[in-house]
């Protein structure tokens, strides 16, 4: 895995910057050291790793989507919780978006000129993963027009989200279509993932078009269902991950300079971070569930042994002294750099199928089965003992048909995915969670709605970016996801 990032950084690096000197002497200008086109499975590999090094780390989440879906707390440089961004965090992650969402085009191109339907429908999936990332992080953005810059084409449209969904639900039906083909073409030592095994990545493209279908089951109905029910009606072409074994989990090497995100942040060889903590409202909730989960996803506080969550994003910073007081995040999460970032888990996929079971659709299965399955899944991920799992759901875990049950259980279980819980939060309201106390603006009743468009945008696209950037308000709020149908949040 090393070798191939390496590969694959040198490429992104220096690949698109060689060109030839001459026009007669090709042959004897030729560097075989040098390659001007890299391995389409090295360009995979580095996308997978790039995206969860930099979006699921803790600029990308744990500073501010995570705090955000009311799961994490900063206890130290509050800022980001109190919703005060730094600029070049949000060019940066602009920039990581754009490389990613290049570079796996240039796979998928690559594939298409090659015959290779493997790797075409797993740089496809992947790809529809980050653009649903960065739509429900901004909303509108450049899409159509987008990744055309060797084209010509500098400053690209824009594309509402209403436009973008229901394309990335076609793109996963055809890469489901690819795969449902059988290539014979090897991904090679590049799916870092999920090492070769397409059967999974099918599975994956089912689920992350189940995820999208059931964001959009408020504001299109029609469209979800139809979605949802053409997976559910035929799980041969288009089976769900069902099983932990089955993750969409990206397992770190912990050989520098490939450490988990979460980790690398606290043991970081140039200095230690130690600026967040498990929120109070994700304690809180675990404790009023008597939840297993609580040891796992927090740590007792030094101070005196409680398990103890910290405020977000607090008016005074001295409230929070000493930071001794506050649960830390746990082991799981936190301390091993050889851990994992998740993408997708079998337990989603199950909280996805009972809302749609619950909304009257075919989901193949009952809302109470779905339910239970997703909790036990859940909670045999994060090594709850069976006994104890029983417990739980004869007791405070049990289902009751309430939608918002298992809107809250999939918000406990999607812990550590910072970025897809604040937009489930944004779409269910649960839990419900105020503004911070300690915001820089004031007239708000909910976090942020979105993220600030890149300065980049407002200077080099101004003629396309324009009527959006201006729809913004107070840098996060303003006009609501698509899929966002609260009512009464500002």
């Amino acid at each position: 895995m090393k070798n191939i990032y390496k590969y694959s950084l040198f490429f992104i690096a220096f690949g698109t910057l060689t060109s030839s000197c001459t026009k007669n002497f090709d042959a004897t200008n030729t560097n075989p050291n040098r390659p001007t086109v890299a391995p389409l499975t090295n360009v995979l590999a580095f996308s997978i790793q790039d995206h969860a090094s930099n979006t699921y780390d803790v600029w990308g989440d744990m500073n501010e989507p995570s705090t955000y879906s009311g799961q994490l707390a900063k206890i130290q440089y509050l800022d980001e919780a109190r919703y005060n961004f730094r600029p070049n965090v949000v060019e940066n992650l602009w920039t990581y978006y754009s490389r990613d969402l290049k570079n796996l085009q240039l796979v998928i191109d690559g594939s298409k000129k090659d015959g290779k339907t493997n790797m075409q429908a797993v740089a496809t999936t992947f790809q529809t993963l980050i653009w649903l990332s960065a739509t429900d992080r901004w909303r509108d953005i450049p899409f159509s027009g987008a990744l055309q810059g060797d084209a010509g084409v500098i400053s690209p449209k824009y594309d509402t989200q209403e436009l973008i969904y229901p394309e990335l639900l076609n793109r996963l039906k055809a890469a489901a279509a690819l795969f449902n083909q059988h290539g014979k073409d090897d991904l090679g030592n590049g799916d870092v993932l999920f090492k070769g095994d397409v059967s999974k990545w099918l599975r994956f493209a089912n689920s992350l078009r189940l995820r999208i279908a059931i964001r959009i089951s408020k504001i299109s109905p029609a469209l979800a269902k139809a979605n949802v029910e053409e997976i559910t009606g035929n799980p041969t072409l288009y089976p769900l991950i069902t099983s932990n074994d089955n993750n969409a989990y990206l397992t770190w090497p912990g050989v520098l300079p490939y450490l988990e995100p979460w980790a690398f942040d606290q043991f970081n060889p140039s200095g230690n971070r130690d600026d967040h903590g498990v929120s109070d409202v994700m304690i809180t909730t675990l404790q009023g569930l008597n939840d297993p989960r609580l040891s796992i996803y927090a740590k007792p506080a030094t101070l005196d042994g409680v398990y103890r969550g910290a405020p977000i994003g607090p008016t005074d910073a001295a409230l929070i002294k000493p930071i001794s007081r506050y649960s830390r995040i746990g082991a799981r999460f936190r301390d091993n750099v050889k851990g994992f970032t998740p993408f997708f888990s079998a337990a989603e996929v199950n909280f996805n199928l009972a809302e749609a079971a619950l909304l009257g659709w075919n989901a193949g299965i009952t809302a109470s089965t779905a339910y239970t399955n997703g909790v036990t899944l859940s909670l045999t991920d994060n090594g709850v003992a069976a006994a104890d799992i029983a417990t739980y759901l004869a007791g405070s875990g049990a289902f009751d048909g309430n939608l918002k049950t298992v809107y809250l259980q999939k918000w406990i279980a999607l812990f550590k995915n910072g970025n897809e819980a604040w937009a489930e939060n944004r779409r269910t309201d649960v839990p419900l969670l105020p503004a911070a106390s300690g915001s820089t603006v004031t007239g708000h009743n909910r976090p942020p709605f979105r993220y600030p468009y890149p300065t980049s945008e407002t200077n080099l696209n101004s003629g396309n970016s324009g009527p959006f950037v201006a729809s913004v308000k107070d840098n996060f709020w303003g006009k609501q996801m698509w899929w966002d149908t609260r009512t009464g949040v500002n």
